[in-house]
């Protein structure tokens, strides 16, 4: 299957998806960090604006892969949805699937796209999707059941062009230990270490006995939480908004392998660049999960089983 990677970061869903034998035929993303990690490991560079390309020109593809930005429908920024020009991103999707028309696609965003504007931003994405003559999947999956220690929700809608049989992977059992994604603490930068003030304060605030390892995550509020996961990795967060055993900040590999990337994945950007990098991109495990249950879905091609329509009771047409 020929795959086209749009908004790739640093190739996290490409990789899930080469995982299963597809073959990249083309990726972009504008941001110059991304595409010098991107060029790093995978030998190529990303094109660059996805809204200065012409969709005539990209490759033919049989699936369109995009974890189009999620800043414009989370809670964590304006909440601005389609009012926000980065919003109109999603408009570059569509126009792509139109005139290229891939049997598949699979995007990827933030939980919180679902009750955006009272369901009116994904009602907007569903409605363009199905005119465009795909047959809809969506579903919320969480890193945390996909093996990795970190609890990350993120929406998934996967189309096709006939209206196949598809299920989303079944939670794949207990994530791996956090120890497992740890460096040694002798090998961590000593830059990584909050100062003494920042540790006391999280050690006032915590109510509970401190075990290790943990992850301590501090939310908006100022709360703090010790867990033996991580939080969300996120993009614009505070440099303590997580620390481990409540010293140090995550390092650029502890960071990539809570996303499930190799450790032969190179980096070459700076620590403030791999928090960010890291923070826009993708649970492999999950994407990997995904492209399996596509894969079988494809080569299968069975009609999918729709359920009966539901009935009101007379006590919910009286309510």
């Amino acid at each position: 299957m020929r795959i086209i990677d749009l908004f790739s970061g640093i190739g996290g869903i490409r990789l899930g998806f080469e995982a299963h034998g597809c073959t990249c035929v083309f990726s972009s993303d504008w941001d110059k960090d991304a595409q010098a990690m991107y060029a790093a490991n995978f030998g190529h560079l990303p094109e660059g604006d996805i809204t200065r390309i012409t969709p005539g020109t990209i490759p033919d593809h049989d699936i369109l892969l995009a974890g189009f930005p999620c800043q414009p429908f989370s809670i964590l920024g304006k909440s601005q949805g389609f009012e926000d020009t980065r919003g109109t991103l999603f408009f570059n999707i569509e126009e792509i699937l139109r005139v290229k028309q891939p049997y598949a696609f699979m995007l990827e965003n933030v939980k919180q796209l679902q009750g955006h504007d009272g369901g009116k931003t994904l009602a907007t994405i569903k409605e363009k999707l199905k005119t465009l003559g795909y047959y809809l999947h969506i579903k919320v999956l969480n890193a945390l059941d996909f093996g990795l220690p970190q609890k990350r929700e993120r929406i998934i809608i996967v189309g096709f062009k006939e209206d196949i049989a598809f299920s989303f992977p079944a939670p794949s059992g207990k994530p791996m230990p956090l120890s497992a994604i740890l460096e040694p603490e002798q090998a961590i930068d000593q830059s990584l270490f909050a100062s003494e003030k920042i540790r006391n304060d999280r050690i006032k605030k915590v109510k509970k006995s401190v075990f290790t390892p943990s992850v301590w995550h501090q939310n908006k509020g100022g709360n703090i939480s010790m867990l033996p996961y991580s939080c969300a990795l996120r993009a614009g967060a505070s440099y303590n908004y997580l620390l481990v055993n409540g010293e140090r900040r995550l390092s650029p590999r502890e960071m990539l392998r809570l996303q499930g990337f190799p450790d032969s994945y190179r980096i070459v950007v700076s620590y403030q660049a791999m928090r960010k990098l890291t923070g826009n991109s993708v649970a492999i495990p999950v994407i990997k999960a995904i492209a399996g249950q596509m894969m079988e879905a494809l080569k299968k091609k069975e009609p999918r089983q729709h359920s009966a329509p539901y009935q009101l009771t007379l006590e919910e047409i009286s309510a």
